[in-house]
């Protein structure tokens, strides 16, 4: 047996067991995909996966123990090139950020620079999608640190670690009506027009929730994935703006903006880091996570992904 013949069997599953687009994927021919699959099975002398013909339909009983071993086989040789790149280039490399469009817009700006003042030689990759996105990029090994609010606790194969906290804030234009309210109720905003995130973005989900709660139905005329198009539509006179804090913290004293906090009503919000459990992170990766967050340490890192979760900070929030 050899590490192709593993990589064929983890890329038939990953393509929902169609050999012609694992093939493609592995820049291979089909019939080769097919042969080392079965001289593998052969080797082993079981059915990794149930055939209609030629076509793979199913994975068998058998097969799903394979696929286990496979993953930690195939990590942990993943983990040996990492260990040597490591070694060989103690400050050189590449970062690969998997994050949403808001955490890239307001939070990651000044962690990257200093990383790069730090270590000029490692260069950063910045990838952007939706929480879950965020996770399958990690999972996949395309990324080496993720940062969302939502979903990354949802998956057994992440390490996460609560990052910071953050309140959703109330934005309206100047001569807005609830400007002039301190402490807005869910009352006074399910009377107005919202525009807000997208459902799976930027805590939507307690937003939502909060409402439901009080059995109110707020009318949402627009959602969007990044704040600034949520301001941008605010100062239009679309309707009062529901964002994240870190989006409204450079906004001027006396703008054209009134910010009001809504924590009270919708809760505080957990940004999480995330890795994938059993990877090998390069020095910079530990050092990038310290500089997201004064609660984040090299040390709880390395508790955390040896499965210590009395590691993990019990109140982010402080």
């Amino acid at each position: 047996m050899n590490l192709h013949q593993f990589r064929f069997v983890q890329e038939a599953v990953r393509r929902g067991l169609n050999l012609t687009e694992t093939a493609k994927a592995l820049h291979t021919s089909q019939p080769g995909v097919s042969k080392a699959i079965l001289e593998l099975e052969e080797e082993l002398g079981i059915d990794i996966f149930a055939r209609h013909g030629k076509r793979l339909r199913r994975i068998t009983e058998p097969g799903e123990q394979v696929l286990k071993s496979v993953e930690i086989i195939l990590r942990e040789v993943g983990n040996l090139r990492r260990i040597g790149d490591e070694f060989s280039k103690q400050d050189a490399g590449r970062l690969s950020i998997a994050t949403t469009h808001t955490q890239a817009r307001y939070v990651l700006p000044e962690p990257v620079a200093l990383l790069r003042r730090r270590f000029p030689k490692v260069n950063v990759s910045l990838h952007q999608g939706t929480p879950d996105q965020v996770a399958q990029m990690l999972l996949d090994e395309s990324a080496d640190i993720g940062l969302a609010t939502e979903s990354l606790a949802n998956f057994d194969a992440l390490v996460t670690l609560p990052c910071y906290s953050w309140q959703h804030m109330l934005v309206v234009p100047t001569a807005h009506p609830l400007a002039q309210v301190e402490r807005p109720t869910l009352e006074q905003l399910a009377a107005e027009p919202l525009v807000s995130y997208h459902p799976s973005f930027t805590g939507r989900g307690r937003i939502d929730a909060a409402f439901a709660r009080a059995r109110l139905q707020p009318e949402v005329v627009l959602e969007a994935i990044d704040s600034d198009v949520i301001k941008t539509y605010v100062r239009l006179g679309l309707g009062a703006g529901i964002v994240a804090e870190m989006a409204v913290r450079d906004e001027p004293s006396g703008g054209d903006l009134v910010v009001r906090p809504l924590g009270h009503l919708f809760g505080q919000n957990i940004s999480r880091v995330a890795f994938k459990r059993g990877a090998y992170l390069r020095n910079f990766v530990y050092i990038f996570a310290e500089l997201l967050s004064d609660r984040l340490t090299r040390a709880l890192i390395l508790r955390a992904m040896a499965g210590d979760a009395a590691g993990e900070p019990s109140d982010p929030a402080l």
